[in-house]
């Protein structure tokens, strides 16, 4: 009887399924799970496992003239589905609350910090102002934002993601909720912000008695934080269990699998694991010490192919137009070289320059000092039909595929298209060569005649991997390319990386906020901070004597 009074949350053989205009079919099959009081329990799946349809059922947030539901979602003794959406109202916000994946999107873009979190706790809860103003300042102090200035007067665009972030958790805790629904809160951000946040829901779990379900596609990460972990599949529980004894001790293959996809930082693979080759014997792909260094001198004894000599990028920030002096610099006396055949990585915080440094040599953006020359010529000085070559020998490959596939264009004409403004090849030509690029990324001509809306996100990379060598590049950037992805799809993706660079000798220039995956992924890295390059040397070398200080800090966060 004690244990059940520790319950807060039980769901007992929750099925979810779509109307029968869609013949009924099941989304979630008997899921069975509780949350204790002051417990941490992690969600974990791939992309369509039901992570989000679980949380979307507790919060009643699903309509029921389009699903069908059965089974139980006890909370403080009602059955969540049987309640009116009036009884939902009082459940919702006040006593179960949730912070989202993204939140720039789930913030008012319109209205200063300030003005949103008033409008959410008079909301909740019917306190005067001075009470009001009180209560926010305290949670503002528990998770670090106290001392950011004048932080109720910004708009969400003039704050970090991670600070976004502690914005939406503030919101999330105004009305004192009971149980935090903590959905991919961290996905997007940067290491050290990452950790920062699981420190924070950590240190909220305890001075606010809160019980949180932690949905995450990453076990690596749920393991610095849950008491229990589920693995999601297909819409059923696969296995459930301690911290321990999932991460120790997996009884099933699927869970097995997952457990293997995380990157070895001891070890360097040449092919990652994937969910569909966990049954493969990996011993024998391992890159033993010798072969790496027999690779990195062939790829060193051959000249660079792009030259950065003490590039400087400076910002005009200030409000006033007459103001001409250009008060931020955003990128300080950067030298690297980047030879064929190398990836190089590239990693730091948000504002460290990263984007900034692969717009420069983009070309997007101009820089007031320094020089970048590419294949021996100075960039700034190429312009016409040049610049037109130039853009066609240097692609990007962006994070979030979605955004950069234009949603009213079939496959076959999104990827014809720089064929075609490029004239790669002849018209009559153009189908075959989709076909063939199709069929380096893995997939088959049939999805040529799909939209990107009916890909999957790992799909949907692969499109845009397909886009950018389609123009047979000498240079690709992969500004966080797989960031957004599934830890299975990742993996995937990242070896499907590897195998074009072999087969095409293709140059990367490798963006990620996973220093795990950097370091997979790269011959050399170069660390920036405040757009000053603090470290630059031998991807090894780096992880296992980080000369700078902050270079340590980044990987104590990661691993």
């Amino acid at each position: 009887m004690k244990e059940k009074e520790n319950i807060l949350l039980q769901i007992n053989n929750l099925c979810v399924s779509l109307d029968k205009k869609s013949n009924n079919k099941k989304l979630l099959k008997d899921i069975s799970f509780n949350i204790g009081v002051n417990e941490i329990v992690a969600l974990i799946g791939e992309s369509g496992s039901g992570k989000s349809l679980t949380s979307l059922s507790i919060l009643g947030l699903l309509e029921k003239k389009h699903f069908n539901f059965s089974g139980e979602i006890i909370f403080e003794g009602e059955n969540i589905l049987n309640l009116e959406e009036k009884d939902i109202m009082r459940i919702r916000g006040s006593k179960i609350s949730m912070i989202f994946q993204e939140p720039m999107s789930a913030l008012n873009p319109t209205m200063k910090i300030g003005e949103q979190l008033y409008e959410v706790f008079k909301t909740h809860k019917n306190l005067s102002f001075e009470n009001t103003v009180k209560r926010i300042k305290k949670l503002l102090k528990k998770v670090k934002l106290n001392n950011l200035k004048n932080l109720l007067e910004k708009y969400p665009h003039e704050i970090s993601g991670g600070q976004k972030q502690r914005v939406m958790i503030v919101m999330a805790l105004s009305s004192n909720p009971k149980l935090l629904i903590a959905d991919e809160p961290t996905t997007a951000l940067d290491v050290t912000i990452q950790k920062e946040i699981i420190d924070i829901l950590k240190d909220l779990q305890q001075s606010e008695n809160l019980s949180i379900l932690f949905i995450s596609h990453d076990l690596k990460l749920v393991s610095k934080i849950s008491d229990k972990i589920m693995i999601l599949r297909n819409g059923e529980v696969v296995e459930a269990g301690t911290n321990k004894s999932i991460l120790n001790n997996p009884k099933e293959d699927y869970t097995k699998a997952l457990l293997s996809i995380i990157i070895d930082d001891k070890k360097r693979l040449k092919i990652l694991p994937t969910v569909e080759s966990f049954d493969t014997n990996l011993e024998n792909v391992y890159e033993s010490n010798w072969e790496r260094k027999k690779r990195l001198d062939e790829i060193y004894s051959r000249k660079p192919i792009l030259v950065i000599k003490n590039l400087s990028k400076y910002y005009n920030t200030s409000k006033n137009i007459f103001k001409s002096k250009k008060d931020f610099q955003a990128l300080n006396n950067i030298n690297l070289e980047l030879y064929k055949g190398e990836t190089l990585g590239l990693i730091g915080e948000s504002g460290s320059g990263k984007t900034t440094l692969s717009n420069a040599i983009l070309k997007i953006h101009n820089f007031e000092k320094g020089e970048i020359t590419f294949m021996g010529e100075d960039i700034s000085t190429i312009k016409g039909d040049k610049l037109l070559d130039f853009r066609k020998n240097i692609q990007i490959i962006f994070q979030d595929p979605y955004a950069s596939l234009n949603p009213l264009q079939k496959i076959q004409q999104i990827i014809s298209e720089p064929l075609r403004f490029h004239e790669i090849c002849s018209s009559n030509n153009i189908f075959e060569k989709c076909k063939e690029l199709m069929k380096d990324v893995g997939l088959d001509e049939t999805y040529l005649n799909r939209y990107p809306h009916e890909l999957s996100g790992g799909q949907r990379q692969r499109v845009c991997i397909a886009r950018a060598i389609s123009v047979n590049p000498k240079i690709l950037i992969c500004d966080e390319s797989v960031s957004a992805l599934d830890v299975s799809i990742q993996a995937t993706v990242l070896n499907l990386l590897n195998s074009l660079k072999e087969k095409y000798d293709f140059t990367y220039i490798f963006i990620s906020h996973d220093l795990s995956v950097v370091k997979y992924m790269s011959d050399k890295i170069i660390v920036l901070y405040n757009g000053k390059a603090v470290e630059y040397q031998e991807a090894d070398s780096l992880f296992s004597n980080p000369k700078d200080e902050y270079t340590k800090k980044l990987i104590k966060a990661s691993f």
